[in-house]
């Protein structure tokens, strides 16, 4: 259909068919008021503020709902439309609390705004007011609901959005109010506290509890940052007040997060001013922990390193990074690793992910997850199995639950009723551990019945006709008698995922330690390659992990036979581009894991560790394992936030800065790179781990000459193909994606458009082993299982009790 013009004050513009006036205006830069409208829910007309006149129309009209029509000529600020308007806003405040002068919102509030813009001081209708009780009963924020203008937003996100249906209109008439049902607490409701009604809320009825008497808007200061939990890489903005963090507002123009955050998110942000902080060196003498000086503790740390490896060798020193500082931390502290002559550097909490990394490079030779976050909107089905997003991932979980609103079809397979159920076209409620046989059985039905996609499976993969030999045997009637499915739901599950164009699958990356390790992630990729489900946009594998720069560092090295982007110890040519750069020699012996040390009782040539950022005795399934042989060691160094469970078994402890008092850049599962600035100054004695790192390297005499994390990304990227388009100032406007190969690359969206990184897709013929599926619930637990985020601590927080307790815990930060 073509274009249709029309004129909206005095100004002419072409726009699709079905586009309402508002948008139209708004793609002229026109700003008409709006209280009930936002673009991602339906628009309903109830707040009547967006009132325009249309020549020739008999009244006036609701541009949010009104479309365009040829030849329109509107005007959205005649004498009759500000007439209007003024009526409305007087009638609103006829029952409004006159508190502006108090209300937390006053600057932030658009019917002061709209009164002050039109001219409103006060109201000539008089009569009965509301008179709700004031709730401060929950602990995140506070409800005064006579200040409600019934706008409905916080309804339509809580239901449509979040899916958490925690509120609705209640009551009739004028005695209508919003919140849960039957007048219940909002604290015994369905809410998740995710504070998307705060955030979106016109007027002072939602209010959180941080923001109270700490400052007006006008007077903080707003700073970019990336949310420090999970590895969606939500941006944010802290707003800062005399050197305090006093509140936490999403990005609404961010391409991952889209303007919401989950409760960490936009309520676990107060750790960073904890009195509980380390503020100071702290070196052990007979048992406790007195403060020196950074000079003392430094000096005391490179000469027990020196003299232990002088006598044990260089591969007697460790170095457990952190899947939670930043890119430059993460690529600085395995360099000084290397430097010091070994490999020997891993992430503690990388174990639960392994498997899962080990699936996604087998078949496409690239362990990241393959697309982006926002993708998952548009996709026509998806398969949610092993995960519960609405829990352990919430941005993805509304992703999911908007493309089912689209008309996508969503297979959810998971032993638990899951939120995502309530959407669901397909359930599958299958018995714990049996995921991998559920796999083999779906992908047994696509063969059978001819929904692969054989062009892709010729020229795009390998191992196909061994695939297919070993899924003969799970048809549906075999996979039903394992799962406890009914055949009949596998089959229509199979083609809903089979015969869909863009299809994606979502799944957890810690579930892989529950279901069969490796083979699960394998199975999944099955999937994708049978169906070509990979490689294009709004397809893929969603595999989220529960650390938010685990990512990006791995990208950075900190794995025991790779350097930075996975080029691998063993290669000569890697091993002396980093030589030269570095200035050191690199060993070519692969070293150890953690899991290797903590685990497996490979750990006798381990006499000195450096732990940054990890807190592997609370954070692991092995604790007395873990604490007797950090306690063998000859010295320990702990550098941290917290006097951790691992930091009181340290020699030194050094304290560490907060994500929101330090600069540097973080990657996301999508591959995004995103830069977070620092926003207030640390407490005491404590810098950032790149400041911590670069005099370290200086005490051992290594000549690192960085001025800021700036430069040390600027090496990063240029021994980092993947890296080498990103800078600061890209980075300053927007996250990229990589690989993104040259200063004027836009980013890679989605991988392996053209082609795998090992060259063709590989099908993988894996086996349903009944026992891995008899996992026992201490191994469930312990796992990165969907839901904990990698860390048993915040089992509290999914269950919205002791949430700021849970968040305090350094493992979680």
């Amino acid at each position: 259909m073509s274009a249709i013009k029309l004129t909206i004050d005095g100004q002419e513009i072409e726009v699709a068919p079905g586009t309402t006036i508002l948008e139209a205006a708004r793609q002229l830069g026109i700003d008409i008021p709006t209280f009930c409208y936002d673009p991602e829910l339906p628009p309903n007309g109830a707040c009547r503020i967006c009132v325009v006149e249309v020549e020739k129309a008999r009244a006036l009209v609701a541009s949010c709902v009104a479309p365009v029509g040829p030849d329109m000529v509107v005007h959205t600020e005649s004498e009759r439309v500000v007439n209007a308007r003024k009526n409305n806003l007087s009638l609103m405040l006829a029952n409004h609390p006159l508190d502006c002068i108090t209300c937390e919102k006053t600057g932030e509030c658009k019917l002061q705004d709209y009164c002050y813009r039109y001219g409103v001081a006060s109201t000539e209708f008089k009569g009965e007011v509301k008179d709700l009780p004031y709730d401060d009963t929950n602990e995140f924020f506070l409800r005064d609901m006579n200040k409600c203008i019934l706008c409905g937003i916080c309804v339509g996100k809580c239901q449509q959005v979040v899916g958490a249906g925690a509120i609705d209109f209640t009551k009739r008439g004028f005695i209508t109010n919003v919140g849960p049902g039957f007048e219940d607490a909002i604290e015994e409701s369905t809410c998740v506290f995710c504070g998307m009604c705060i955030d979106n809320c016109p007027v002072g009825a939602l209010i959180p509890k941080y923001v109270t008497g700490k400052g007006r808007p006008w007077q903080t200061e707003s700073v970019p940052s990336v949310c420090p939990y999970c590895s969606l890489g939500c941006n944010i903005n802290l707003h800062v007040k005399d050197n305090q963090v006093i509140g936490v507002s999403p990005v609404e123009e961010s391409p991952v997060n889209r303007g919401h955050l989950c409760v960490q998110g936009k309520f676990g942000w107060d750790f960073v001013h904890s009195g509980d902080r380390v503020t100071t060196p702290l070196v052990k003498n007979d048992g406790v922990f007195i403060q020196v000086s950074w000079e003392e503790a430094l000096d005391f740390i490179v000469d027990s390193i020196k003299d232990i490896q002088s006598r044990y060798g260089a591969d007697a020193l460790m170095g457990i990074s952190s899947p939670k500082a930043s890119n430059e931390e993460n690529y600085l502290f395995q360099k000084l690793v290397r430097s010091l002559g070994t490999n020997n550097v891993d992430s503690y909490t990388k174990r639960c992910h392994a498997s899962a990394v080990d699936g996604m490079m087998d078949a496409f030779g690239n362990a990241a997850t393959t697309n982006s976050i926002d993708e998952l909107a548009a996709v026509d089905a998806a398969l949610v199995i092993g995960a519960n997003p609405a829990e352990s991932h919430p941005i993805l979980d509304y992703r999911v639950r908007e493309a089912a609103q689209k008309g996508a079809k969503l297979i959810v397979a998971t032993p638990d009723l899951i939120e995502l159920v309530d959407v669901s076209n397909y359930y599958l409620p299958l018995k714990q551990g049996t995921e991998l046989a559920l796999l083999n059985g779906l992908a047994n039905v696509i063969i059978a019945e001819g929904l692969i996609d054989q062009d892709f499976i010729n020229k795009r993969t390998e191992g196909f006709d061994q695939l297919k030999k070993a899924v003969d045997k799970y048809t549906p009637e075999y996979v039903a008698q394992i799962t406890g499915l009914d055949e009949e739901e596998i089959r229509a599950a199979a083609r809903a995922y089979g015969s869909a164009e863009k299809a994606a699958i979502v799944s957890d990356a810690g579930v892989d330690k529950q279901t069969g390790g490796s083979d699960f992630v394998k199975a999944l990729a099955n999937l994708a390659l049978l169906t070509g489900n990979v490689g294009r946009e709004s397809t893929g594998i969603y595999l989220p992990y529960g650390e938010n720069n685990l990512q990006g560092s791995a990208d950075m090295g900190t794995l025991p036979n790779n350097l930075t982007c996975y080029q691998h110890i063993k290669e000569k040519e890697v091993r002396d581009k980093f030589s030269k750069a570095w200035g050191v020699e690199i060993s070519d012996n692969p070293g150890l894991t953690a899991e290797d040390v903590f685990e497996s009782g490979i750990n006798s040539s381990i006499k000195v560790m450096y732990i940054m950022g990890e807190n592997p005795v609370a954070c692991g399934g092995e604790k007395e394992k873990v604490t007797g042989f950090l306690e063998k060691l000859d010295f320990l160094v702990v550098q941290d936030m917290f006097m951790t469970e691992t930091a009181s078994l340290a020699d030194v402890v050094l304290p560490a800065a907060a994500f929101a008092e330090k600069l540097g850049t973080y990657t996301n599962i999508e591959r995004r790179v995103q830069l977070s600035q620092p926003a207030v100054e640390p407490p005491g004695e404590v810098f950032a781990d790149w400041a911590v790192l670069v005099e370290l390297a200086e005490w051992f005499g290594f000549d690192w000459d960085y001025t800021g994390p700036e430069e040390v990304f600027e090496e990063i990227a240029s021994l980092t193909p993947e890296y080498s388009g990103i800078s600061y100032q890209r980075l300053v406007e927007q996250g990229l994606q990589w690989p993104c190969p040259a200063e004027d690359h836009p980013g890679t969206k989605y991988l392996h458009e053209d082609s795998f990184n090992r060259g063709q897709g590989l099908f993988a013929p894996v086996e349903y082993d009944p026992e891995t599926a008899a996992i026992s619930e201490k191994d469930a637990a312990v796992c990165c299982a969907p839901g904990h985020h990698g860390c048993q601590c915040l089992s509290e927080t999914l269950t919205r009790r002791s949430v700021i307790q849970a968040f305090k815990k350094s493992c979680c930060i």
